[in-house]
């Protein structure tokens, strides 16, 4: 059964995500510009690239929050403007890079948000839905602080409960943009790793922004790099990886060497 419920056999079933000749345009620029894109189900896919390159812009795209000038976007082969939001949140949850306040809200209640799309305004918060929450902030190991107000906590501890939050949507499909953009490298590697181990563990596909391409290499089964707008560079991290494609992403020299203690490539500015 795919993400949208629909029994497909085993060898067939449709692409996450779609992107045929995508544009975007603000006043002066495209930033978005003839995108043409396959993102598969089951899958942690990086969105790389330098600042500016149209990442952020294109998860917005994926996650409905605006909406493409030209081209089509198909989400499980489907134009993505077809279902209503309650049923797209059904099947997609999306963290912005930029969080609103939670309006001293603990954490039980925003995680408790996630379920909004189940049962709406006037229905009835059941079993099942408390299920979820609390199945949620166990796995991001937010239960301890459920009852502490959401922003009295820290960047890491915020990072997670929008996690929970997510989660708790109960989704096959989460897109992340730059979820460890405000946190130092401890938290933004305990906050990666998370994202990695829950992927699997719940079998999810996850579209991530992320800045540093070895956190991205080091968690991400593929790697998407985008410049100007458009599509440089698409393959497993092993291929991307390489110092003639790392310059050709990023406009610099950088240098490759094999971490010792588990064999994966780092990238490094010459």
């Amino acid at each position: 059964m795919d993400l949208s419920g629909v029994p497909m056999s085993k060898d067939v079933r449709p692409s996450l995500f779609e992107v045929e000749a995508a544009h975007f345009r603000v006043p002066g620029r495209s930033i978005i510009e003839n995108l043409n894109l396959t993102i598969e189900q089951g899958e942690v896919t990086g969105l790389i690239g330098p600042n500016g390159s149209g990442k952020s812009t294109l998860i917005k795209m994926l996650a409905r929050q605006q909406a493409a000038d030209r081209g089509t976007i198909r989400f499980l082969g489907q134009d993505i403007g077809v279902d209503t939001d309650r049923t797209f949140a059904r099947k997609l949850a999306y963290m912005p890079q930029f969080m609103p306040t939670t309006d001293g809200m603990t954490v039980e209640e925003f995680v408790a948000l996630g379920r909004f799309p189940w049962h709406g305004t006037f229905g009835r918060f059941t079993a099942t839905d408390a299920r979820k929450v609390e199945e949620a902030m166990a796995q991001t190991g937010v239960e301890a602080f459920r009852n502490r107000i959401v922003d009295t906590l820290s960047g890491g501890e915020r990072q997670r409960v929008w996690l929970a939050m997510l989660l708790a949507q109960d989704t096959k499909c989460l897109l992340l943009d730059e979820p460890t953009s405000a946190l130092d490298i401890s938290h933004q590697a305990e906050m990666l790793e998370l994202v990695h181990r829950l992927a699997h563990e719940r079998a999810l596909s996850v579209v991530i922004v992320l800045h540093d391409i070895n956190m991205a290499a080091r968690i991400c089964d593929r790697l998407v790099a985008l410049g100007h707008g458009r599509l440089v560079a698409d393959g497993v991290p092993s291929e991307i990886m390489q110092t003639e494609v790392l310059e050709r992403i990023y406009g610099i020299s950088m240098g490759i060497f094999t971490n010792p203690s588990n064999g994966t490539p780092v990238g490094y500015v010459l």
